[in-house]
């Protein structure tokens, strides 16, 4: 691997200051994506976005809630990636209508909790404990 003279933040600051005024994706620790135009960042990972859109999964679908500006505490922050734009098209997921992805995201949700709810039930049934929801600590 070659050396750059520069220790891993500096590289990792280096890297996402080639990054501002690009279109990023933001992975949170709260399992949510955002999508814009990174402003700014500091040593902590904060970042600033700005024409942020919230990208919603559900299976082969997805939907984008307009947010603005957003700002993000660096602790938050799972993954940071580039968006190449010309790529950006072709990921194979179908665009649906913000609600039509609201109300997937709920049964999913829905379903999963049920889920939950049926395992719970047969963990107690033989007589054990079981914790069914991780906080959002404890997701990554």
């Amino acid at each position: 691997m070659p050396s750059f003279g520069l220790s891993g933040s500096s590289f990792m600051c280096t890297q996402f200051l080639k990054s501002i005024e690009g279109k990023v994706m933001v992975l949170l620790r709260d399992g949510r994506t955002l999508i814009g135009v990174l402003r700014s960042v500091d040593q902590f990972a904060n970042l600033v976005l700005d024409r942020t859109t919230e990208r919603i999964h559900v299976g082969k679908q997805f939907g984008d809630i307009y947010r603005g500006i957003f700002v993000v505490r660096g602790e938050n922050v799972v993954v940071v990636g580039l968006i190449d734009e010309m790529r950006e098209g072709t990921v194979g997921l179908q665009e649906v209508s913000v609600e039509e992805i609201l109300e997937a995201q709920r049964q999913v949700q829905e379903a999963r909790h049920q889920q939950e709810q049926l395992r719970v039930k047969a963990m107690k049934e033989r007589g054990l404990t079981y914790t069914a929801d991780l906080g959002p600590d404890d997701m990554y």
